[in-house]
Parts: structure tokens; C-alpha cells; sequence
């Protein structure tokens, strides 16, 4: 469906996202990232992928409901996000991002994390600046 690399400019080990299961321009995008105990964020003293991280794959996520654009998008802002468990290696981490509103150059959408029914993280309101 989607060429990751097409879409982001993203490489090892900074992409957040294995695969993009759906998008619909302007609308929404669905992928997932297969959490391993080979990623570099993985660690004895932090076994799970820190919630920084998870709101970076959202971020990236987004740019795939946002295919119609040309240029980059850049994480502009974060509002009401509610960290509730942890992502750990074994773990497929499902993304879901949701656009809400587009303006000149933005996009603003809302983004779920989780891992099978447990939710890790929630975003009422993540933002995007679209640089073309």
C-alpha cells in the first residue's frame, strides 16, 4: 500500500513505524511498530519503549493521513496526552492517528497507542506543521 521510505524521511533507528495497515487522505492512518529487544531504546535499566518515543511514531504516523501534501511534517505542539502502560519487546504496538482539522500548512489529529485492548498512550491533540 505504502513505501515507508517514500513518505518519511526516517531511517534506522529513528523510524517509529514497521508497516501502515490503512490510510485515508485527510482522514486517518493505522499502522504498527513490533516492539524487539534489539531496538536501541531498549535497555535492562528502561525495558520498554519510553513515551517520547511513542508520541514520535504517532507524529510520524500522521503524515501518512496527510499524503496529499508535498514537503515534511514537522511535530509542532502536543495537548492533553495521557501516558497509561508500557510497550515492552514482543509487543506489536498499534497506531492509530485521527485528523481532526487542516489549516494552512497544519494538521491537527488525535493519536492512539496500544497493545492489543491496553491503551499506552492517548493524544487529544497533536499538531503538525507542513513544511513544503
Amino acid at each position: 500500500m505504502f513505501h515507508i521510505p517514500d513518505v518519511l524521511p526516517h531511517r534506522a533507528p529513528f523510524l517509529m513505524i514497521d508497516r501502515i495497515v490503512e490510510a485515508e487522505q485527510s482522514v486517518y492512518a493505522k499502522g504498527y511498530k513490533n516492539i524487539t529487544w534489539n531496538e536501541w531504546f531498549i535497555s535492562q535499566d528502561c525495558p520498554y519503549m519510553p513515551h517520547p518515543l511513542v508520541v514520535e511514531a504517532l507524529a510520524q504516523l500522521s503524515a501518512f493521513a496527510a499524503i496529499d501534501e508535498k514537503g515534511i511534517s514537522f511535530l509542532s505542539s502536543l495537548n492533553q496526552v495521557e501516558m497509561h502502560s508500557l510497550a515492552k519487546p514482543g509487543d506489536r504496538l498499534d497506531l492509530y492517528f485521527e485528523v481532526t482539522k487542516r489549516r494552512k500548512g497544519y494538521l491537527l489529529g488525535k493519536g492512539l497507542a496500544s497493545v492489543g485492548d491496553r491503551i499506552i498512550l492517548k493524544a487529544e491533540e497533536i499538531v503538525s506543521f507542513i513544511k513544503t
